[in-house]
C-alpha cells in the first residue's frame, strides 16, 4: 500500500540524524508519533481526523513501512528492528528513550513555524511515553500518552517506569506543578501499560488526567479506536493549543 494521497513528504535532521516525516493540514502544530509496526492506515486516519479539526500534523516515521498496513509479519519484523537500535529503550528503566532529543528538536522547529502557546504530541503504545519525554522542551504544551508500553512490562519494576531518567522527570514534574497537564488514554485492562498509570498519577497528581476504557483492547485511537479517546485528545489540544477559541 502507498501512503494516503495529500501529505507532504519531507524529512527532519537533528543531530547528524534524519528521519521521514508527512505533513498535511492548517491551524496548531500536532506531532503524531506511530505505534508499532509502523504508519499503518489506521494511524494515517486519526492524523488525517486531527488535520479535519483544523491542526497541523506532522507525523515522523521512526521505523517500519510507510503506509503498511499491520500484520503478524510486520510487526515481528519492526520489533526486530526497533530492539536492535540505539535510538529507543527498550528494557531499561529510569532512563529517557535516545529519540527525544530528535523529537524536541522537531516540536521546536514546528512550533517556531507556527507560534502560539506550544505544539501537541501524542504517541502510542511503544510510543506512548515519547510524548512525556517531549515535554521536557518548553515547546510541547498538550502532550497525551496513548496506551504507553515501553520499556516492555516484563517485570513489576519495568510496567512501573515511565521511560523518564529521574531528571528529566523532575523537569515534567515541575512543568505540571505550574499548570501543565498531561492526557493519558488505556484500555484499563490492557496489559500492556503495566502499572505505568499509577506511576504518573503519584508523580504528577491531578495534572495527570486519566481515561480509562473498558472492555479488552490496545490501540485507543487507531486499531481499537473508541469516539470517545478520539473526543479526549481533540477536546485537550483545543484546552491547550487554542486557549482563546
Amino acid at each position: 500500500m502507498t501512503f494516503p494521497d495529500g501529505w507532504v513528504r519531507d524529512s527532519h535532521t537533528y543531530d547528524g540524524v534524519s528521519h521521514p516525516t508527512y505533513r498535511r493540514g492548517t491551524g496548531p502544530g500536532v506531532v503524531v508519533i506511530h505505534e508499532i509496526p509502523g504508519i499503518t492506515p489506521e494511524v494515517a486516519t486519526f492524523g488525517q481526523e486531527l488535520v479535519d479539526a483544523g491542526y497541523t500534523v506532522v507525523m515522523p516515521s521512526l521505523f517500519g513501512t510507510d503506509g503498511a498496513p499491520m500484520t503478524a509479519g510486520s510487526t515481528a519484523r519492526t520489533l526486530r528492528q526497533v530492539c536492535v537500535s540505539k535510538e529507543f529503550t527498550k528494557l531499561r528503566t529510569g532512563e529517557t528513550t535516545p529519540v527525544a532529543g530528535w523529537l524536541r528538536s522537531l516540536s521546536r522547529t514546528l512550533h517556531a513555524e507556527l507560534g502560539g502557546p506550544g505544539v501537541g504530541a501524542l504517541g502510542m503504545c511503544f510510543t506512548g511515553g515519547f510524548a512525556l519525554a517531549m515535554m521536557v522542551d518548553d515547546s510541547v504544551a498538550a502532550p497525551v500518552l496513548c496506551q504507553p508500553s515501553a520499556p516492555f512490562p516484563v517485570t513489576p519494576s519495568r510496567s512501573r517506569d515511565v521511560n523518564l531518567s529521574p531528571g528529566d522527570l523532575d523537569i515534567v514534574k515541575g512543568r505540571c506543578a505550574a499548570g501543565q497537564q498531561v492526557l493519558g488514554i488505556r484500555y484499563r485492562s490492557d496489559p500492556a501499560v503495566g502499572k505505568r498509570f499509577d506511576t504518573l498519577t503519584t508523580q504528577l497528581g491531578d495534572a495527570f488526567i486519566r481515561v480509562e476504557l473498558e472492555g479488552k483492547g490496545h490501540s485507543t485511537v487507531t486499531a481499537h479506536r473508541q469516539q470517545v479517546a478520539v473526543d479526549a485528545v481533540l477536546d485537550f489540544l483545543a484546552a491547550h493549543l487554542r486557549p482563546t477559541g
